[in-house]
């Protein structure tokens, strides 16, 4: 199991915040601290995972399958342009991604992961193992 890495924090994140934070020492990042939150439980015949992506719209995150990992990623993009600036000292905005591989194994394929989001929740229910019937040989016909 992979964890995200985090390069989304700025220089400049706790100018206003922390005026005794000493160079070299800093806080972790509201950001970084609730990066998918995941439960992982056993159901019977499936795994449901459940990851937490609180202000995440459903079209901006997505799984897949790639080598036998199950890979989560979300990205947010909450720099908005506005056209009253005026009277600000600061203004926080938020751009990022994040991306989650779980090991499932070589033999889950699309149509046997479940998924659905909703209130900024992903559920994933993912089988313990699954028998695909093996293809048969096909041979190539040799006139001669």
């Amino acid at each position: 199991m992979y964890m995200p890495a985090f390069f989304n924090d700025s220089l400049f994140d706790d100018l206003f915040t922390d005026c005794n934070n000493t160079a070299g020492r800093r806080n972790i990042s509201s950001k970084a601290a609730g990066l998918m939150k995941t439960d992982i439980k056993e159901d019977g015949d499936n795994y449901e995972l459940s990851i937490e992506l609180p202000g995440y719209k459903k079209e901006n995150v997505n799984a897949e399958l790639k080598d036998g990992y199950l890979v989560v990623s979300a990205t947010v993009d909450d720099t908005k342009d506005e056209k009253n600036d005026e009277g600000f000292i600061r203004k926080e905005r938020y751009y990022g991604s994040m991306t989650r591989s779980f090991y499932v194994g070589k033999d889950i394929k699309e149509e046997d992961v479940k998924a659905k989001f909703e209130n900024g929740l992903l559920i994933l229910d993912v089988p313990k193992e699954v028998n695909h019937p093996e293809e048969e040989k096909k041979f190539i016909a040799i006139e001669g």
